[in-house]
């Protein structure tokens, strides 16, 4: 039987809300806008676009913003059980993230620790909050500007003989799903699969991936 390795993207997936919009929403000027909008349509790379949204946002702000999210980040119903239920199972769990490290490992520490936790991070040494990118596009990848990309993780940690399993909801889970053995969606990840026929299982909460897992893979006990 194949070793079943799960990659789970974090805003919007874990979080009922993707944070980086909402604090976006909440300290950026309005010209995060159209970023946002050229992200979404693919007209922008994640990676550049990620950027110069948080280059909109002073230092001064850090202390405020890191508040914000750790107060308004919900996370979605069954994420606790289904991480128990993952490390019961022996199966690696690895979080993937366009999101950044200075927000992902504060909201994810009562849950962990996880086989691994791959991010962004940020950089409040200069006037304004810069992003670094250590997880970059390997030579397969055809996006070439994911920020961090998930495929290149998946193919550097996957070995021939696993069954990969992507969780996400949005355009930064793209690439991922297009190169995963099962793909678990919501919101605009789901037009996307949609729209390019990719197969994919809809959920809601993780108690829905649990059961996708356990009926659809046939997890033993």
């Amino acid at each position: 039987m194949r070793k079943l390795v799960i990659f789970c993207d974090f805003d919007g997936t874990i979080t009922n809300k993707d944070n980086i919009i909402s604090l976006m929403k909440e300290f950026a000027p309005p010209e995060y806008l159209p970023i946002k909008e050229n992200i979404l349509s693919q007209k922008q790379s994640i990676r550049d676009g990620v950027k110069e949204m948080f280059a909109l946002l002073p230092v001064s702000l850090k202390d405020q913003i890191t508040s914000f999210l750790l107060e308004q980040a919900q996370i979605r119903d069954g994420f606790a059980e289904f991480v128990s239920y993952t490390k019961e199972r022996n199966i690696p769990l690895y979080i993937v993230s366009g999101g950044i490290d200075f927000f992902i490992h504060p909201i994810l520490e009562p849950f962990g620790p996880f086989a691994d936790v791959y991010c962004n991070e940020s950089d409040f040494s200069g006037d304004n909050i810069h992003i670094h990118f250590p997880h970059g596009c390997d030579e397969l990848c055809t996006s070439k500007g994911c920020g961090c990309c998930k495929p290149s993780i998946i193919r550097q940690l996957l070995d021939d003989n696993a069954l990969s399993v992507v969780i996400g909801d949005s355009i930064t889970d793209l690439e991922a799903a297009k190169l995963a053995d099962v793909v678990i969606a919501r919101d605009f990840l789901i037009e996307k699969c949609e729209e390019l026929h990719i197969r994919y299982e809809p959920f809601k909460s993780f108690h829905d991936v649990i059961q996708i897992i356990d009926e659809k893979l046939g997890v033993p006990q």
